[in-house]
């Protein structure tokens, strides 16, 4: 067992990765405590993905941002130096070929900083995701 010297909760791993302290209301309140390299890219990916359709739900669920319709979601968290997209297995199969140029394990997919954020694949895989 791991403890975070920060907030005091107890993990299996050494060094898990986690949101310490109170997990944010909104999404809005997600982007602001985010770092201000990060606040750009997480406030344009929110924008895609409650676009994306016109009754999309979005909420914080795990501590990060997760959007949600007709029973379908995915959801997006920003970590140091890259947001990652929760869109499951099933889309980044469907996507391979168009995301071969970004790292991608099992369910995410990552997006680096230094890199724009592709919007139109990311509205893609989120229209594909919540059935649109």
């Amino acid at each position: 067992m791991w403890t975070c010297p920060k907030c005091g909760r107890a993990f299996k791993r050494t060094n898990q990765g986690h949101y310490c302290g109170a997990a944010p209301k909104t999404v809005a309140a997600y982007i602001a405590a985010l770092p201000e390299e990060a606040q750009s890219y997480a406030s344009e990916m929110a924008d895609l993905l409650q676009n994306c359709a016109p009754d999309v739900q979005s909420r914080i669920a795990w501590s990060m941002p997760y959007y949600e319709r007709a029973g379908k979601s995915l959801s997006f968290s920003a970590n140091k130096g890259y947001l990652s997209l929760y869109a499951g297995p099933e889309a980044i199969e469907a996507f391979g070929d168009q995301l071969q140029e970004y790292e991608t394990k099992k369910s995410a997919i990552y997006l680096p900083f230094e890199k724009p954020l592709p919007a139109e694949l990311i509205t893609a895989i989120a229209k594909w995701c919540l059935g649109e």
